[in-house]
């Protein structure tokens, strides 16, 4: 089947009370890799690229390697997400290029030019059926070259999501809630009281960012407040790039790629697995046949 769109993968899963495991990759192995869990556990997937993915691979490459796995696994529901874009212009060749999702991240800008650069993107894709994902607050942390430090990072506001969403007609919202882009240094501070008004008050579902390293508790905890997507990105880099340090270490003179990029995919694929099972995506694959 062809990549879907996000928007009703995520709307399923906020009714039904579970999350979807949404994958940075960087290269084919890591596509495949998420792929393969995808379809071991019967997960619905997204697979996310950040803009410097995009910037470094083309999205066209992207979209195309994207749509291939999707083909060879019809049983699978797969959406392709750009990830935390500020450039409204790459947003319309992501979509060009096939991207079912895509995020703009106008954060930074205060309120009234956050919900008008949202609206220009929503307005661009919604009649491509391509979802649109807007972020209010501040997740602190690095993703690329967008940078928010500690005392930098501002929780998002219930009632300005609930005129958000409303003033924009976004169909995916990812408020600051507490997480951060990158490993914690310490235990997550997320504001749990804070989900369930945000959620009270939006109907759309939530995305919960910085899910690198969140304890399993507290990632259940998200999704049962209405969190329906969550972003993983660190934690599969640093399993990744290991598993290629490790073959390294044992040979340091190894120069077949295929020696390394094996190991380094099964590591990944087991990795992204446990996510999905902390998601309970498990089988929900079949909520979409």
């Amino acid at each position: 089947m062809p990549l879907v769109s996000s928007t009703p993968m995520l709307q399923a899963a906020r009714a039904g009370g579970y999350c979807i495991g949404a994958f940075n990759v960087h290269t084919l192995e890591m596509l495949q890799a998420v792929v393969e869990a995808a379809v071991e556990t019967e997960s619905p997937l997204i697979i996310q690229s950040t803009v410097g993915t995009v910037k470094h691979l083309g999205p066209e490459y992207i979209a195309a390697a994207a749509t291939v796995a999707s083909n060879l696994n019809p049983r699978i529901p797969i959406a392709l997400h750009l990830d935390h874009c500020t450039e409204f212009d790459l947003i319309v060749r992501c979509i060009r290029a096939g991207y079912t999702s895509v995020m703009i991240d106008a954060s930074h800008s205060p309120f009234d030019d956050n919900v008008a650069q949202t609206k220009r993107v929503v307005e661009v894709a919604k009649p491509a059926g391509v979802n649109v994902e807007a972020e209010l607050g501040k997740v602190g942390g690095v993703e690329d070259d967008i940078v928010v430090a500690d005392n930098e990072a501002l929780m998002a506001d219930p009632d300005e999501c609930a005129a958000f969403v409303e003033l924009t007609g976004v169909p995916t919202l990812a408020p600051a809630i507490g997480t951060a882009h990158g490993i914690y240094k310490g235990e997550p501070k997320i504001d749990f009281d804070r989900i369930g008004r945000i959620a009270s008050k939006v109907d759309v579902p939530l995305v919960l960012h910085g899910g690198s390293g969140i304890p399993e508790e507290q990632v259940r905890r998200c999704v049962a407040l209405g969190m329906a997507k969550m972003n993983v990105a660190t934690e599969l880099r640093i399993v990744f790039s290991d598993a290629i340090k490790a073959v390294f270490a044992q040979n340091p003179d190894e120069n077949d790629p295929r020696k390394y990029m094996v190991p380094a995919k099964k590591a990944l694929k087991e990795a992204a697995i446990e996510k999905m099972r902390l998601c309970g995506s498990f089988g929900k694959a079949n909520d979409f046949r």
